[in-house]
């Protein structure tokens, strides 16, 4: 199949088509979704060329759940359709600190895809561009610094994005998979300088 010139690729240039559709209901909870990237594939027949177009759209509830899906169609609301659907049907749960930002900092790869998220201050912002950013949006994280370092191909940022977000974990996570108390994880952080400072003043 031969692949025409993208149109409409959102990214950091601003010139792309980073559409956000109207909000859903599905099972109660109220879902957006937002489409990262739309391409237009001819493929070349005996009377000519068959058009065809392919949609990338994430979903989230803004609340730490979040999704992605692809879809293709020879029109483009029914690509957007089937890519938002899969979407819906394949979200997963992102454990959230303070239900801003990541609770740790995580790398995440899929194919020459590689990204870095880092968890961030109150009122850092989403610092990320194109795709991570729909992805985040969605997710509802108002505060993350992150980095793509390998390819830039909108699937493989997205795909490594949630290969990331599938490794965080959550404090109450760990302290129950090593038979501990979240106290007993926390507190060893927060008693180091506490005792600098002690030190200090003697």
């Amino acid at each position: 199949m031969a692949r025409e010139p993208r149109e409409g690729r959102s990214g950091s240039g601003g010139g792309g088509r980073d559409r956000e559709h109207g909000r859903d209901r599905d099972g109660g909870d109220e879902l957006l979704d937002k489409l990262v990237t739309i391409n237009r594939v001819a493929k070349v027949v005996k009377g000519g060329r068959r058009f065809a177009f392919a949609a990338l759209v994430v979903v989230g509830d803004q609340k730490g759940r979040v999704g992605y899906g692809a879809g293709k169609a020879r029109e483009v609301p029914e690509a957007i359709r089937k890519a938002t659907e899969r979407a819906k049907r394949a979200m997963i749960r992102v454990p959230m600190k303070e239900g801003r930002t990541l609770h740790h900092d995580v790398q995440g790869h899929y194919g020459a895809g590689s990204v870095v998220l880092r968890s961030a201050a109150a009122g850092t912002g989403i610092i990320a561009g194109g795709p991570m950013r729909a992805v985040f949006e969605t997710l509802g994280i108002g505060d993350v610094v992150a980095k793509s370092l390998g390819s830039r191909n909108p699937h493989n940022m997205v795909k490594a994005t949630f290969d990331a977000l599938q490794r965080c974990a959550s404090p109450r996570s760990v302290a129950s998979r090593r038979g501990k108390k979240v106290s007993d994880l926390l507190g060893k952080r927060e008693s180091t300088p506490a005792a600098a400072q002690e030190g200090a003043d003697a």
